[in-house]
């Protein structure tokens, strides 16, 4: 059963890497390299993120200037940032592309605390099911007479800890997005 346990943190773990990554890629008002990783390049025959194929360093804040490590693939970034849903358009210099972050208007700051809201939702719905997996798993070895009744709810309330702390730690990260979007 502690096999179970391990495996529940794990998952539940998982459930809330993917979650922070996720929460990374919403807009705030200061620049991030995490703003471009969701954005694929064509590249050799494949398909890569920015960072992957590129130097980007984040100037004064709300500039992010973008130099690739190949020249020719200058046009295929500028191409995907232009097709992303990121709402900047990018100035090339011919070996460099600059991205300004204008500050978030009040109306797209709203629209940013939903998605962020939403995806912290999501999360919990994941982690409840992931509670729920659990706790199937230890009905039916208690049906099956592979544990005790008591040991079952020692092992609900301790599946129930888990979740908690992870609800949390979701509510918590979702706090913090929340603030960075609402500081101007």
């Amino acid at each position: 059963m502690n096999q179970h346990l391990e495996d529940l943190k794990k998952r539940m773990d998982k459930t809330f890497k993917t979650f922070k990554e996720e929460l990374s890629h919403i807009r705030t008002s200061r620049a991030s390299i995490a703003l471009l990783e969701g954005i694929k390049v064509d590249c050799y025959g494949t398909k890569m993120s920015i960072p992957q194929i590129a130097t980007v360093n984040i100037i004064e804040g709300r500039v992010l200037v973008i130099q690739p490590w190949d020249p020719n693939l200058l046009k295929e970034i500028e191409k995907a940032i232009q097709k992303s849903d990121l709402g900047v358009t990018p100035t090339s210099d011919g070996k460099s592309l600059k991205l300004v972050l204008p500050p978030l208007t009040e109306e797209r700051r709203k629209e940013l605390l939903k998605i962020a809201g939403k995806l912290a939702e999501e999360a919990r719905i994941a982690i409840r099911n992931i509670r729920r997996d659990v706790l199937e798993k230890f009905k039916l070895a208690k049906k099956n007479k592979e544990i005790s009744e008591d040991d079952y709810i020692r092992l609900e309330k301790e599946v129930q800890k888990i979740t908690d702390e992870f609800i949390k730690k979701i509510d918590q990260a979702l706090a913090e997005k929340e603030k960075e979007i609402l500081t101007f």
